[in-house]
């Protein structure tokens, strides 16, 4: 079943019709059945954000290739075809074969963001089905969720059935085999909270209607099961070896303009860095490398097949690598096929590892752009954060990429960290300036952008007893940044919205009575939310007041040592008194070196899941010194769970 012959005639309405047409080099036309488990497979947000999501695509294939499954893509759509859709009667649908989203039997999203979760109660509400899982019924699809934000839950619980916690390339199938039990039986209501049930006992699966938040007045004190037989503790998921899992095989290449449009290969997952502030690195351990022979191939007939110029080696800390080196030249070996002339763009490569010959050799095809992220402007301050990177360190890296001809560069720092001073804040200009001076040696007109963040507390890391900066307190760093820097031609100040990561700020770190207040923006209009131009902060104050909630104590208040987390009983493997003795190791400003080149933390990644770090070498990447950090690119994430960069504001 199709509904394309109702839907092409929408599309000439709509801006950008080609977001919904699919047809890309490398989609999938698989066959339906009743003895096949139908997942439509969710991105919430814009096609040109969500295609190029390596999770999407990689449980796109491995799906694919069980004979028990078959998955097909969607995303959000936009405002108009919105409109007229629902003017319209139609329901949501898949890109690839335009079946209605009533034709699944799971509906499956990727949450990289907590800004999207509006979206996710649109789409399942333009799927027919109803938005909370409580009143859904045996002839309604299953609603997953996984990804990053899935971590801390709750806000979503009333919403999502299940949700998956860690990597997926194992555990859909464990999912697909449940469901296609229910769906070979009779689909009823009770058969529907058995097979629920029977997902609550997949290691990683956590199923919110078998939990009961239990409260104090206004503090949570616990998060129990209901029922005997469910776990009390649920453990994520982990793949040990990623040469088992080669995908994506055959990227989607897109037919119109998508953010970071290039083929992207993942040479390892994970990172033990340490910074305080990175929920990545922490809920990704531990490290396991993809063999360099596999990533070389991967590249090569990655590069054959897609036509791209441009490959991106993704991971953590892409210069902890190790077979960096040899992976940069294969990829840009005129003689291997169909890899001649080749950039290659090095996401989250460490500021103390780039070197002249790493940056002679990115740019002998072009020069692609390049990001250092020290995130903070002082010395002391990286010592609070641990990303313990020198200024020496930074300034090597930004004359060297100078002296290979570059001219424009980009650095990422993060405002509102834990202990942070306006001497701090002001150190991101002086930075700035002095990278600008640098470049004056090598070329006449050199350029820095400055781009600032205000910091968001995740679950999960050291940083989870923060007290998040107001916006307020935002706007003040920004202002003195803008004024520090207005007569520095050289240097472009950019920043996000500090009231926008107020609202982060609220999902990431909420529990369960959260989900009123998500149900109550979307329904007065408040979807696309990440998107400047669709956030209205003044629907979230709304729905807060309405039920009685306090934004401030969800928020900006510093937690205390025994607080109960609305997470606390979900499993990313590391011991919450390792997180608290990192927490108070920042606040005495002391630095952790990498645990692969020190005796072992015991952070529980490694033990906790019978694992260990899977490495090619036993010490430090050559031309990195013990104990600094990771800077090149800010914005990578695991393959799995790939996120969008956050929208820029501000000139």
């Amino acid at each position: 079943m199709t509904i394309w012959p109702e839907l092409e005639p929408l599309l000439g309405e709509v801006q950008k019709p080609a977001r919904y047409i699919g047809g890309e080099l490398g989609a999938i036309t698989p066959e339906h059945g009743p003895d096949r488990v139908a997942w439509l497979l969710l991105y919430p947000d814009a096609y040109e954000v969500g295609l190029p999501n390596q999770g999407l695509q990689i449980l796109y294939e491995i799906l694919n290739e069980r004979p028990d499954a078959v998955a097909e893509r969607s995303y959000a759509p936009w405002t108009d075809l919105e409109a007229r859709m629902r003017a319209t009667g139609l329901p949501l649908f898949s890109v690839d074969n335009h079946r209605p989203a009533t034709d699944f039997d799971v509906l499956a999203f990727n949450l990289s963001a907590e800004l999207v979760y509006t979206n996710v109660l649109n789409c399942v509400d333009l799927a027919g089905a109803p938005v909370r899982s409580a009143e859904r019924t045996g002839e309604h699809p299953i609603v997953i969720a996984g990804g990053h934000c899935a971590y801390n839950p709750e806000p979503l619980a009333d919403f999502v059935d299940a949700f998956v916690l860690g990597d997926g390339e194992e555990v859909v199938g464990e999912i697909t085999e449940v469901i296609g039990e229910w769906k070979a039986g009779r689909r009823t209501e009770a058969s529907r909270r058995d097979c629920l049930r029977a997902l609550a006992n997949v290691t990683g699966v956590y199923v919110p209607m078998f939990y009961a938040p239990v409260y104090d007045g206004a503090d949570l004190v616990a998060i129990e099961p209901t029922e005997a037989g469910i776990p009390a503790l649920v453990e994520k998921r982990t793949v040990a070896d990623l040469a088992e899992w080669p995908y994506p095989k055959h990227q989607l290449v897109p037919l119109t303009e998508v953010v970071h449009d290039r083929l992207n290969v993942e040479v390892f997952r994970g990172c033990t860095r340490g910074c305080r502030f990175c929920q990545a690195g922490m809920i990704t351990r531990p490290v396991r490398e993809r063999p360099a022979d596999q990533v070389r191939a991967m590249i090569q007939s990655g590069l054959q097949r897609t036509g791209y110029d441009e490959v991106a080696l993704t991971s953590l800390s892409t210069a902890d690598y190790s077979g960096i080196q040899e992976s940069v030249k294969a990829a840009m070996d005129d003689d291997a096929p169909g890899c001649g002339r080749v950039s290659v763009s090095l996401p989250s490569l460490r500021v103390d590892a780039f070197t002249v010959g790493i940056a002679a050799e990115i740019q002998r095809a072009r020069r692609t752009g390049l990001t250092f992220a020290p995130e903070a402007g002082t010395w002391r301050m990286r010592q609070v954060i641990n990303k313990l990177i020198s200024e020496d360190d930074l300034y090597g890296a930004v004359e060297s990429a100078y002296s290979q001809g570059w001219r424009r560069m980009k650095l990422y720092f993060l405002t509102g960290l834990p202990t942070e001073t306006d001497e701090d804040t002001l150190g991101i200009a002086r930075l700035a300036r002095n990278c600008v001076e640098l470049g004056q040696t090598h070329t006449n007109k050199p350029s820095m952008t400055v781009s600032v963040g205000g910091f968001v507390p995740k679950p999960f890391t050291p940083f989870q007893w923060f007290g998040q900066n107001t916006d307020v307190e935002l706007r003040r760093k920004v202002g003195l940044l803008r004024d520090d820097l207005k007569r520095d031609r050289g240097v472009q100040l950019k920043w996000h919205d500090p009231t926008a990561s107020l609202i982060e700020g609220l999902m990431s770190r909420g529990d369960r009575r959260l989900g009123p207040v998500i149900e109550d923006v979307w329904r007065a209009g408040g979807t696309f939310q990440e998107w400047s131009e669709h956030f209205d902060m003044r629907r979230w104050t709304d729905a807060m007041a309405k039920h009685g909630l306090d934004l401030d104590w969800y928020v900006h208040r510093h937690r205390h040592e025994d607080e109960v987390f609305a997470w606390d009983h979900l499993s990313a493997g590391l011991h919450k008194d390792f997180l608290w003795q990192d927490w108070r190791d920042a606040l005495d400003e002391v630095g952790l070196e990498d645990c692969r080149w020190t005796p072992c933390y015991d952070c529980g990644a490694c033990t906790g899941y019978g694992i260990e770090h899977i490495v090619a070498s036993a010490k430090p990447p050559a031309g990195g010194s013990q104990g600094t950090g990771q800077g090149l690119e800010w914005n990578s994430a695991t393959p799995v769970t790939l996120g969008a960069k956050p929208v820029e504001v501000g000139s």
